[in-house]
């Protein structure tokens, strides 16, 4: 399984690549698009105007009994070539040239085609109506549509095509980049952490000695302040240096296992008693007598669950309380942990999980963000969900480990064989017969 940092890098790359493809792939198909706007509209301007000056000619100056190709000439009587098309001539057009002397030029569709027809009068007075088909530009502007619609299909595909290999080239600088900060968080957050452990050891020394040998009051405060401030330092850097080694995917290399998340969960409430009495608070655990089984990294749940409790605990005013439930449902392990702290609100659910975020409390840090990846590394989820001064409760679900397959009573027969069959007799413990002493072997 990928550890959930990298797949959150990963999905950065991958929606980057993509943003370019997609920005790539608009560009190309507007620019077909608007090339074959102008090539079709100039197209059909061209043929609008050549077929007019053709159907024009042909009316003034066209012989009845020869005319162009693609035309039919009609005299004043209606009377015209043999084999026209049906419903020719407009006897309509030919008596309004006739009052008014003025040409009339339109456009009739019949039988699935179109025709231009002019109706004028000619020099001689007399009244001639032409006929266009206009089939065959009816055809050209079809196989424009169609070579346009190729062009778009072609281009959108190389639009693609370059589109992933620009993404792939650009997005580089940023995979690269991401993976110079992980390994810069782990190396800096691995060096300096010995120099901090030792600071904050000494600290802790030197506040003692502050104490034992009674230095003021503003001096023993300073280095309190001192020994909280280093302890929190640690305490980022640890989370750093885990954040790192999710990310890298270290922590996923051990074997997962079945783990028991009712005896984790009531080891991480012990660790937190302590610190809970301190505090006044009553932390209580509520899980089933029987082991809830997930699989999982023993380490990282632990360290789940534990944050969990620490979160709770650090938040909740003393004389609270702290519950950690434990159930089965629809095949996953749901554990809880509700508290009677100050809550927060319900808009600030989702940031809670974000790094650095700083919540109700007023505290920075990783380890909520840490929660999710690690339980999004097992295939489960994370809820938050809480009101201010009404405490809050943080929900994980973790699928179910299967049951482990019985062993057969047959291998334990061939085992038991097997063994007395490799120790000899001489080496096996058999009993000592006599009074007083029936429990007792000898070899």
């Amino acid at each position: 399984m990928r550890p959930p940092g990298r797949d959150a890098e990963d999905t950065v790359v991958r929606r980057a690549r993509l943003r370019i493809v997609w920005v790539t792939g608009v560009v190309v198909t507007l620019l077909i698009t608007l090339v074959g706007a102008v090539a079709y509209t100039v197209m059909t301007r061209a043929q609008d105007a050549q077929v007019r000056r053709e159907v024009w000619y042909g009316a003034a100056y066209g012989d009845p009994e020869r005319p162009p190709g693609c035309m039919w000439l009609y005299g004043p009587d209606g009377t015209g070539p043999v084999g026209g098309p049906e419903g020719f001539p407009l006897r309509s057009d030919l008596d309004r040239v006739r009052q008014t002397g003025e040409p009339v030029e339109r456009t009739v569709r019949r039988d699935g085609t179109a025709y231009l027809v002019r109706t004028q009068l000619r020099r001689d007075g007399d009244v001639v109506q032409a006929v266009l088909d206009l089939r065959f530009q009816l055809a050209d502007r079809d196989h424009l549509w169609l070579a346009l619609g190729v062009a778009e299909g072609v281009g959108l595909v190389a639009a693609v095509a370059a589109g992933l290999v620009l993404g792939s080239r650009a997005v580089a600088p940023l995979a690269e980049a991401l993976a110079r900060q992980r390994r810069f968080v782990a190396d800096a957050s691995h060096e300096l952490r010995t120099p901090v452990t030792r600071l904050h050891t000494r600290a802790q020394m030197l506040a003692r000695h502050a104490v034992r040998d009674g230095l003021p009051a503003r001096h023993r405060e300073g280095l309190a302040v001192l020994v909280t401030s280093l302890g929190r330092l640690g305490e980022v850097l640890d989370d750093l240096l885990s954040s790192a080694t999710l990310s890298a995917g270290q922590a996923w290399r051990a074997t997962r296992r079945r783990v028991d998340l009712v005896a984790l969960a009531r080891t991480a409430a012990e660790e937190e008693t302590d610190r809970a009495r301190q505090r006044g608070l009553t932390v209580r655990v509520e899980a089933p007598p029987h082991p809830l089984w997930v699989d999982g990294v023993a380490s990282a749940l632990r360290r789940a669950v534990g944050e969990l409790l620490n979160n709770a605990v650090t938040h909740t005013p003393p004389g609270g309380s702290v519950e950690l439930t434990l159930t089965r449902s629809d095949g996953a392990v749901e554990l809880t942990v509700a508290d009677t702290g100050k809550g927060f609100e319900a808009g600030e659910a989702e940031r809670l999980f974000r790094r650095f975020h700083r919540g109700g409390g007023g505290r920075y840090g990783l380890g909520l963000a840490l929660l999710r990846e690690v339980v999004t590394s097992h295939g489960g989820t994370v809820a938050a969900s809480g009101r201010p001064g009404h405490g809050a409760r943080f929900t994980v679900r973790l699928p179910q480990s299967a049951p482990s397959p019985p062993v057969p009573a047959e291998r334990w027969v061939r085992a038991w064989q097997g063994w007395r069959a490799a120790v000899p007799l001489s080496g096996r413990p058999r009993p000592v017969a006599g009074p007083g002493r029936p429990d007792r072997w000898r070899r």
